[in-house]
């Protein structure tokens, strides 16, 4: 472009406000397009949103924002320009003319090549197209993609607090002389040990503690049970055989009344249990106790210092840890009690606001469900798994779904579909999936339970016989029963839906 000092000179100028005018009718152009294109969008949102449709809006309002973009920096260069005064009068003549020439030879040659250069274009605009679609997939994985690094260094963290606390109480159990459940390791379960948690910076960290029954009790489930609920018989059992493992202990059901009175401390029965039936209250308040008294020497075992609250819990053991960087840190130790030598527990766990019999456990399937997890996570290309849940997951807040009915759809599409599409590249059709699965469920009014009778379950996954006999089990059965209920869990997908494509897009 012909410049005289740092000016410019006449013809330049007509040039340039003739391609400032053009640049700024192509932009009235583009916008006007994209209020068409939100007034159909609005119009396709009331019927069901299909998520090849949002694919191509969503492309086309990804290139239009960046062509957009490129177009408002060009007039405001070009505005920079007209700013500038008028030529001197004494510039040179004979060089402009030199460049105006030149200007006029490089005009030819860009002619020459524009139309070689639209047939590539054309040629290739397929494949630009899925390129495009690709690189949409991507773009928006990563702008909803956090690395999982931070959760897991915490998350071992609180292992360590949580297994030096179980180690401690469990040492004070014994000095105790007692007969109370001895205490197994503790398991990390849900979001925040999977990594997936829509509460990245305060998660809620749950661990499940294995109870054991103290020496001459046995767990006995209530014969021919599988189901979401039920209770732990207490049995004693024969001791006078056995060979003591640490103190020599009187037989329960083979001593006297008056020498177990005298010499031996009470069985569970009568201090954790109503009747035969482990007590879920009274297990809760004892284990508290246990961590109030030996919160003090956790916290010498540990080379940080912390402080350690024990909060209200009918059910469960929550504890508030703030660590000494400031960071303050909620944990539930859930109990439970494994079936056998599966990966399924009958568990403490429930809803607070819902009353619920203190001698009724539940059915938990929390580390089948960890363990299957991670067993994919293994077989898939990057992390976008644990991305779709927790996008997905973020979004369920303030609606009637449940994060388990979530994981529940998303375990069911990883034994249908192939793992190594589980990608970023692919990120935008895997959320499709889990929204067509979770509407079609809601149609249906059926979401059967993954590990009940479930013929596609990883043989790395132990269940107990009588699970993998068992019929399915519909977790929309309420729906079924409740016409109401079904009608808001509809218009409540909608909401979800939308939520969706706001998180995504917005």
């Amino acid at each position: 472009m012909p410049m005289v000092g740092d000016e410019l000179d006449e013809a330049t100028c007509d040039r340039m406000q003739q391609c400032s005018e053009m640049l700024t009718k192509e932009m009235a152009r583009m916008l006007q397009e994209l209020q068409q294109q939100v007034e159909e969008q609005k119009i396709t949102e009331q019927n069901y949103l299909t998520w090849s449709g949002l694919l191509s809006a969503a492309s086309w309002n990804w290139k239009f924002w960046v062509t957009a973009g490129f177009l408002l920096l060009m007039i405001v260069g070009l505005s920079c320009c007209f700013s500038k005064t008028s030529p001197k009068v004494g510039s040179s003549i004979s060089s402009e003319e030199e460049e105006y020439s030149e200007e006029e030879e490089d005009s030819e040659e860009e002619e020459d090549s524009e139309e070689e250069e639209y047939n590539e274009e054309e040629e290739d605009s397929e494949e630009e197209d899925a390129a495009d679609a690709a690189d949409l997939d991507t773009y928006i994985a990563m702008r909803n993609t956090w690395s999982p690094s931070k959760l897991w260094e915490w998350s071992e963290w609180v292992d360590a607090v949580v297994k030096n606390l179980l180690f401690t109480c469990q040492q004070s159990n014994d000095l105790l002389k007692g007969f109370f459940p001895e205490l197994g390791s503790a398991m990390g379960v849900g979001g925040a040990f999977d990594c997936w948690s829509p509460q990245e910076d305060e998660p809620v960290y749950h661990l499940l503690v294995r109870l054991k029954p103290p020496r001459g009790h046995t767990f006995c489930l209530e014969p021919g049970t599988v189901a979401n609920k039920s209770r732990i018989r207490v049995e004693l059992e024969c001791t006078c055989t056995a060979q003591p493992r640490v103190r020599p202990m009187l037989c329960f059901l083979h001593s006297s009344k008056e020498q177990l009175r005298n010499k031996q401390k009470p069985s569970l029965l009568h201090t954790l249990c109503t009747g035969s039936y482990l007590d879920v209250q009274k297990t809760a308040r004892w284990f508290q106790d246990l961590v109030r008294e030996n919160k003090a020497i956790v916290r010498m075992l540990r080379v940080r210092y912390f402080l350690l609250t024990v909060l209200p819990s009918r059910r469960s053991c929550k504890v508030e840890i703030e660590h000494i960087s400031g960071k303050t840190m909620l944990i539930e130790m859930i109990f439970g009690v494994q079936l056998g030598d599966s990966d399924i527990f009958m568990s403490s766990q429930g809803r607070e606001d819902i009353f619920s019999p203190s001698t009724m456990w539940t059915l938990s399937c929390a580390r089948a469900e960890g363990k299957f997890l991670w067993l994919m996570l293994d077989q898939t290309p990057d992390y976008s798994l644990l991305s779709c849940l927790q996008v997905c997951t973020r979004v369920l807040v303030g609606t009637g779904f449940s994060s388990y009915t979530l994981k529940t759809v998303v375990m069911h599409l990883l034994t249908t579909t192939p793992l190594s599409g589980w990608c970023r590249t692919h990120f935008l059709l895997r959320l499709g999936d889990i929204m067509r699965y979770l509407h079609r469920c809601l149609e249906e009014k059926r979401l059967n339970h993954f590990f009940f009778g479930n013929e596609k379950i990883p043989k790395e996954i132990v269940l107990p016989p009588a699970l993998e006999r068992a019929e399915p089990f519909n977790l929309f059965q309420h729906l079924a029963q409740d016409p109401a209920a079904h009608e808001q869990a509809m218009r409540e997908f909608q909401e979800l839906q939308h939520r969706l494509t706001t998180q995504l897009f917005f």
